[in-house]
C-alpha cells in the first residue's frame, strides 16, 4: 500500500474534525441546519488554511443521503465518493489552468443539467481570481441567477482580484492564519495517532516555520519524521530548517546585560560558524524580548512551549523594562537597516554595538567602559560639557570651535569656568588664519568707530559682526585672575600686535584668529562655530558699512596723541557714514600745515578708497572747518589708535566689563555652584543705562 502524506490522510471529513476558522464554521453550520442555503460562496484564506476542505464538506453537507444538514453521515455512497475526489455532481475546476473564456462557456453549457446523482450540481472553482476578464463577464448572469440545483464554491488566496461584481454575487468567509499554539496542538494530536516520537520545542519551531498555513505545518512534519529517521526532535528539526539555537540568543542577550563587548563579539563568532541568516537571528532576538516584556507584565502568561520558560524569566528580573523596549526597538531598525550593510554579519555586529553604545548611562548595570573619542573635537565629542558651540563649560575643557590649541581658553567658545575659576593662561598674540567668511575688510572693529553718534553707524557693523567672530577669536588674556575667566577676543589684531589689548569680546576681526600657536584645530571643530542670525549680531540695515573689502587684521596701534588724538575728537563731528565714514574711521592725521592736511589710511582698507571717496571726506572736512582744506590721503598702516580703534577698545573694555560683572554676581555664582548652570560669554551684551 503507498504511502499518504500526512496533509491528505489528515485531512478534515466534517466540519467537527475542522481545526480553528470557528468563526467561518458556526456561519455555516446554521445556515445548513436551518436550510437557508446561499447559491454561491466565497472563501479567501492564505494557502493550506482550509479552503478546499470546506467547500468539499459543503458539498457532502448537501448531498449527503441522509439529507441535508451540517454533520454529514460520512459512510453514504456519496460521502465516500466525494471524499475519494470521484463524486459525478462536484465538478472541480482549477481555474489556474483554465482561464479562457471558452472554458468557461464549456462549463456553463452543463449548468442546465439536473445532477446525475445528488440533489445538488456543486461547482468547486479553486484559485479563482486566475480567471481572465472575459471569463468573469461570461461567469456573471449565471453566478446571479444559477438554476435551483446549482451552488457555486469559489476559494481563492487574492481576493482582490476578483471584480467587484464577482465579490457582490457571493457570500465571502475569509479564513484566518493558523496561529502556532493551535499547530502546536494539532501536530500533538496527529504524531501522537500516529505512534511518531517527538518532543514539544521541535513542535514549536514547526508550529513557527509553517506561517499560518496548517498544511505547511503538516507537510514540514513529514519531513522532520524523515530527517529524524521516524522521530521528531527538536536538534534535527533545528538543522532541518537551518533556524537558530535558543541558547546562542540567550548568550548574545546576556553579554549585552553585562556590557561585556569582548563576550558579544565572541558570540558573534559562534554564530557565525552556523552561517546563519543574520535577519533570522535578529528575529528570534526579538521574540526572546518579547516573551521577557510578556514576562515583565504578566509573568503567568509566558508560556513553555521552547522550553526556555525559567530562562526568559530570568532575563525578566535581570533587564530593566525600560533596556527591553529599547534594545526591541533597536533591533527592528536594525533589521529595517541589515539590507543596506555591506556585509550581513557586519550589519548585525552594529547593531549590537549600537545597543551597547546607546544603553541608558544612569542604569546601575550599565557598561562601566566608555568608548574614547578618537580623531574628533573635543566640542563633538562631549556633548554634556559643549551641548551647543559657543556655550561655556564648568570642566576644563575648552572646546573652543576655532581656537584649538590651548586646552583651557575658555576664550574663543565663551568658554566660563563656573566652580573652579582657573585663569586662563595669556597669550601673545599672534595672527591666525582667517576662518570666518564673515565679511569684514578690516578685520576687528575695523569698519567704524562705534560712538554712539548717529555718524559712525557703518562702524557699527563690524563691530556687532566682530561678537559672531568672537569664537574666531583672538589672543587669550586673563582678566581678573580671582574672577572667572572672560573670554577674550582681540579687536585689534594686528600683524605685529605690538599693543597688549584687553581681549574685547565684542570686536574681534571676523577674519583674524589669533590663538596663541600656530597648530590650527581639527577641521571638525569648524562645524561648532555657529554662522546663525542669532549668533551673529549683524546690523543688516547698514549694508553698506557690511561689505567686506580685505581680510586683513587691523594693526594693533599705539595710543593716539597729539594730531591723531585731535582726529579722534574730530572725526564724529563729521557727520559720516557708509564706505566715507569707514575710511575716516581707519585713518589718522599725520599733518596739519595750515589748509594742506594729510592723512594715513590703513591699506588694509584701500578697496574702499577712491577719489570719490577721498572728495566726500574732504568737503565734510571743508564744512566742518568752515574753510577750503586741501586733503591728501596716503596709504600707510596708522602708527597711532584710529577712530575705529578707538571705538573697538571702548566697546571691547564694556564687553569685558559686563562679562565681568556677570561672572562675579553673586546670584549667578550661586546657580552655577548649586545647579551647574553655565554662562554663555557670548550672550552678554553691555547696555546703556539712561541717566
Amino acid at each position: 500500500m503507498s504511502y499518504q502524506v500526512l496533509a491528505r490522510k489528515w485531512r478534515p471529513r466534517s466540519f467537527r474534525e475542522m481545526v480553528g476558522q470557528t468563526h467561518v464554521l458556526k456561519a455555516l453550520i446554521n445556515a445548513l441546519d436551518s436550510q437557508r442555503l446561499h447559491h454561491a460562496y466565497l472563501f479567501t484564506g492564505t494557502r493550506g488554511v482550509g479552503k478546499t476542505t470546506i467547500a468539499r464538506i459543503i458539498a457532502k453537507c448537501l448531498n449527503c443521503e441522509t439529507g441535508i444538514s451540517s454533520t454529514p453521515c460520512g459512510t453514504c455512497s456519496v460521502c465516500r465518493e466525494i471524499d475519494e475526489g470521484r463524486f459525478v455532481d462536484l465538478i472541480e475546476v482549477d481555474a489556474a489552468s483554465r482561464t479562457k473564456v471558452e472554458d468557461t462557456r464549456e462549463l456553463l453549457d452543463n449548468v442546465q443539467y439536473s445532477p446525475s446523482r445528488g440533489r445538488f450540481k456543486v461547482y468547486l472553482i479553486d484559485e479563482v481570481h486566475m480567471l481572465s476578464t472575459s471569463s468573469f463577464n461570461a461567469l456573471l448572469k449565471t453566478l446571479e441567477e444559477p438554476p435551483p440545483h446549482v451552488k457555486f464554491l469559489l476559494a481563492t488566496t487574492d481576493p482582490q482580484k476578483l471584480p467587484v461584481t464577482v465579490l457582490s454575487r457571493c457570500l465571502q468567509f475569509s479564513l484566518k492564519n493558523m496561529p502556532p499554539e493551535r499547530v502546536v496542538e494539532h501536530l500533538t494530536h496527529v504524531l501522537t495517532a500516529e505512534n511518531v516520537p517527538f518532543e514539544d520545542d521541535a513542535l514549536w519551531l514547526l508550529g513557527r516555520a509553517a506561517d499560518g498555513s496548517m498544511r505547511d505545518a503538516m507537510s514540514l512534519t513529514d519531513q522532520a519524521i524523515a530527517f529524524g529517521e521516524g522521530k521528531v526532535l527538536a536538534a534535527d528539526v533545528r538543522a532541518m530548517l537551518g533556524t537558530l539555537d535558543h541558547g546562542q540568543v540567550y548568550g548574545v542577550l546576556h553579554a549585552l546585560i553585562e556590557g561585556d563587548a569582548r563576550a558579544l563579539i565572541e558570540a558573534v563568532r559562534h554564530l557565525a560558524e552556523q552561517g546563519p541568516d543574520w535577519n533570522g537571528v535578529l528575529s528570534e532576538m526579538l521574540n526572546v524580548l518579547h516573551r521577557v516584556a510578556i514576562a515583565q507584565a504578566l509573568p503567568e502568561a509566558v508560556d513553555n512551549g521552547q522550553g526556555d520558560r525559567e530562562r526568559v524569566l530570568q532575563l525578566a528580573q535581570a533587564l530593566p523594562a525600560e533596556d527591553v523596549q529599547f534594545y526591541y526597538q533597536m533591533g527592528l531598525i536594525g533589521r529595517r537597516d541589515l539590507p543596506l550593510a555591506p556585509e550581513p554579519r557586519g550589519g548585525f555586529e552594529m547593531v549590537l554595538l549600537r545597543m551597547l553604545a546607546f544603553r541608558p548611562a544612569g542604569a546601575d548595570d550599565a557598561p562601566k567602559v566608555t568608548l574614547k573619542p578618537l580623531g574628533i573635537s573635543q566640542a563633538t565629542a562631549d556633548s554634556q560639557q559643549n551641548p551647543v558651540a559657543g556655550t561655556a563649560m564648568p570642566a576644563p575643557v575648552v572646546s573652543a570651535p576655532v581656537i584649538a590649541p590651548v586646552a583651557q581658553t575658555p576664550v574663543v567658545t565663551a568658554v566660563v569656568e563656573p566652580s573652579p575659576v582657573v585663569p586662563a593662561p595669556s597669550v601673545t598674540p599672534v595672527v591666525s588664519e582667517p576662518v570666518q567668511p564673515v565679511e569684514v575688510p578690516v578685520a576687528p572693529a575695523a569698519n567704524l568707530p562705534v560712538d554712539p553718534e548717529p555718524a559712525a553707524p557703518v562702524v557699527d557693523v563690524p563691530w556687532a559682526t566682530a561678537k559672531a567672530a568672537e569664537p574666531v577669536a583672538e589672543p587669550v588674556q586673563p582678566v581678573a585672575p580671582a574672577e572667572p575667566e572672560v573670554k577674550t577676543a582681540e579687536p585689534v589684531v594686528a600683524q605685529v600686535a605690538s599693543v597688549e589689548v584687553p581681549a574685547p569680546s565684542e570686536v574681534a576681526p571676523p577674519v583674524a584668529d589669533a590663538d596663541g600657536g600656530e597648530d590650527e584645530p581639527p577641521l571638525g571643530d569648524y562645524d561648532y562655530v555657529e554662522m546663525d542670525a542669532e549668533t551673529l549680531d549683524y546690523d543688516f540695515g547698514q549694508a553698506e558699512t557690511a561689505a567686506p573689502v580685505v581680510e586683513e587684521p587691523l594693526p594693533a596701534a599705539k595710543p593716539a596723541t597729539g594730531l591723531a588724538a585731535e582726529w579722534l575728537s574730530l572725526f564724529p563731528q563729521l557727520g559720516l557714514g557708509g564706505m566715507t565714514g569707514s575710511i575716516a574711521a581707519n585713518c589718522t592725521l599725520i599733518e596739519a600745515n595750515g589748509d594742506d592736511w594729510l592723512l594715513h589710511l590703513d591699506p588694509a582698507h584701500s578697496a574702499l578708497f577712491n577719489p570719490t571717496q577721498q572728495r566726500r571726506l574732504n568737503d565734510a572736512l571743508n564744512q566742518q572747518q568752515g574753510r577750503s582744506i586741501k586733503l591728501r590721503i596716503e596709504l600707510c598702516k596708522p602708527e597711532q589708535e584710529t577712530p575705529a580703534q578707538a571705538a573697538a577698545r571702548r566697546r571691547a573694555d564694556r564687553q569685558r566689563s559686563a562679562e565681568a560683572s556677570i561672572h562675579g554676581d553673586p546670584l549667578v555664582q550661586q546657580m552655577i555652584q548649586q545647579f551647574a548652570a553655565k554662562v554663555r560669554d557670548d550672550s552678554i551684551e553691555p547696555i546703556d543705562i539712561p541717566s
